[in-house]
């Protein structure tokens, strides 16, 4: 830490003697006077540099005055050229003469923030090492940087990458996913909880162990919901359990309690250490205290059965919950519990999201009322008004993203088939792509793309400012989770039947049939990585993992990972 202080100390140091001397390189001598017919450029200061002069003269309706009427350019840095051929005698072009002092204003910009700067070459790996007015450095790095964008953009256009599959067979059905900065947690119906870091190929992915209390002899109860951030992993169990797990501290859970009923709903924060379960009609929140120690903060009694369940992000204090509970939207606070934000007879909740401020769901109506079409609504979190009524489909809206979707804009799926991304500002929707047979179930966006994932099992990525579909993948079972970042995407096929007929052919078999078990898709399209994550996964085991299922075949030779 102290080399590096010093490293950019003498930076600085540098940068600024560097910047003092540029100062009085670019002082200029007094403009010559002008010449005979070139009244009109007489308005200009004396101090000004040229192309403004010229500029300003144009305006005023003179003609252009000769080339001995120019203000002298400014001196060129040493490893400039003299001039290139385009410009004569003794002075530079118009354009030249702008764009230098056009990059002259932006270096100081830059030089504001020049540990930025510094940053952004020592990321890049280039030494510091000559002279600081030599700017191909940061250009350097400046057009890697975007040329790995192109790559990236063209990867994701035309699917070039690697794609894994993450699979655990002794888990039998997959009953619920989650991601997180590509890290995915998956939940069986074994009652087993897994996770994976896809952002190396050579993670171990470890088995978060439960907590067992008296009498949990015997077979767990199957996991209902799983939820993860950067620093927690949690789980939801059918018997109204709740396990906790730092990612920091093993794989034992750092705190457990009980709902007397089954579990609705699960949320967990973005950020910090707050969980939010909802069972019967009852919502819980637990966080840990400021020793460390994990409490119930709050307990809300609502009126009806909770649906969906979001905590608001970025709250300071204690947690906000936003609960939907079938035509009633609840916004929990501690200082204000039960709070309705939005209810309306008739039209339940049919998906949810919240931001920091906002909070948007969609609503249902039925054929009684005729003259309220399903709808995205969108409520302020502080003022408690609605905002803002979208769309006008016959279909209900199944899914919607907010919080991970651009500033003012958000991204809904709908059971009419489509996809369709809204401008917070305005009511109508931008585009409406035709994405899935069966309706979409899952859905993100960023500033070009959008990734859906439907009924059918098909997950689509689409160009959203062309409107165009670039490609698409099919598994078995419905899409339930989509996340990607610039590089990577996470996929989930979930089954809805999780004890399906034939699932084991015998007794003693205590794996699922692959087409049964639901899978996970881990797509990666960094230039880094393709030539490691290229390689089969079966060439990358070894015999340190467990064996894998040998699907009920008598093998002559026992099973072999590799």
């Amino acid at each position: 830490m102290a080399e590096g202080s010093a490293e950019l100390e003498l930076f600085r140091r540098r940068w600024r003697e560097e910047l003092a001397g540029g100062a009085k390189r670019q002082r200029r001598e007094p403009a010559a006077e002008p010449a005979a017919g070139a009244e009109n450029w007489r308005s200009a200061e004396p101090s000004e540099p040229g192309y403004l002069a010229l500029a300003r003269g144009l305006l005023d309706g003179g003609a252009p005055p000769s080339p001995a009427c120019r203000s002298p350019s400014p001196a060129r840095p040493a490893e400039e050229p003299a001039g290139d051929g385009d410009g004569g005698g003794d002075g530079d072009d118009l354009l030249g003469q702008l764009i230098r002092d056009l990059v002259s204003r932006t270096w100081k910009v830059l030089a504001e923030d020049e540990v930025l700067w510094y940053r952004l070459c020592q990321q890049e790996g280039y030494l510091l090492d000559t002279s600081i007015s030599d700017y191909s450095c940061w250009k350097l790095a400046l057009k890697n940087c975007r040329a790995r964008e192109r790559t990236l953009k063209t990867n994701w256009k035309n699917r070039i990458g690697a794609v894994s599959q993450l699979q655990y067979e002794q888990g039998k059905i997959l009953c619920d996913v989650h991601s997180c900065d590509g890290v995915v947690i998956a939940g069986y119906t074994s009652g087993e909880v897994r996770l994976w870091d896809t952002r190396t190929w050579d993670y171990t992915a470890p088995i978060l162990e439960p907590m067992h209390g008296p009498g949990d002899a015997g077979p767990q109860p199957h996991v209902s919901f799983v939820k993860i951030n950067s620093s927690l992993a949690v789980a939801a169990y059918e018997d109204g359990t709740v396990s906790v797990w730092s990612l920091m501290f093993g794989r034992e859970p750092i705190h457990r309690y009980q709902h007397n009923q089954k579990i609705q709903a699960l949320a967990l924060g973005s950020e910090g250490a707050a969980v939010a379960t909802a069972s019967g009609f009852e919502v819980k929140v637990e966080s840990p205290n400021d020793r460390g120690f994990w409490q119930t903060t709050e307990t809300f009694e609502i009126q009806k059965l909770v649906n969906f369940l979001n905590l608001v992000p970025d709250v300071t204090g204690s947690p906000v919950t936003v609960a939907a509970a079938e035509d009633i939207v609840y916004l929990l606070k501690a200082e204000d519990p039960g709070k309705i934000l939005h209810s309306v007879y008739g039209q339940p909740v049919t998906c949810l999201d919240v931001s920091a401020r906002e909070a948007a769901f969609g609503v249902k109506t039925f054929g009684w009322l005729l003259n309220e079409p399903n709808q995205i609504l969108l409520y302020n979190l502080e003022t408690s008004q609605c905002l803002k009524k979208m769309g006008n489909s016959i279909g209900d809206f199944t899914c919607v993203s907010l919080r991970n979707s651009p500033p003012n804009m958000l991204v809904t799926g709908n059971k009419d088939r489509r996809v369709r991304v809204f401008d917070l500002r305005r009511s109508e929707s931008l585009c409406s792509l035709y994405a899935h047979q069966l309706g979409v179930s899952a859905v993100q966006m960023d500033d070009w793309k959008i990734v859906s994932g439907g009924e059918e099992g098909l997950v689509c990525v689409w160009d959203q400012r062309m409107g165009t579909k670039l490609w698409e993948m099919h598994a078995r079972h419905p899409v339930r989770h989509v996340w990607f970042n610039s590089h990577s995407l996470i996929t989930a096929n979930i089954p809805d039947e999780k004890t399906p007929r034939g699932a084991s052919i015998m007794d003693d078999d205590l794996t699922a049939h692959r087409k049964h078990r639901g899978i996970i898709y881990a797509y990666e399209f960094s230039v880094d990585q393709l030539a490691v994550e290229s390689v089969l996964p079966i060439c990358r085991s070894s015999y340190d993992e467990v064996t894998g299922y040998n699907y009920n075949i008598g093998l002559a030779v026992p099973y072999d990972n590799i």
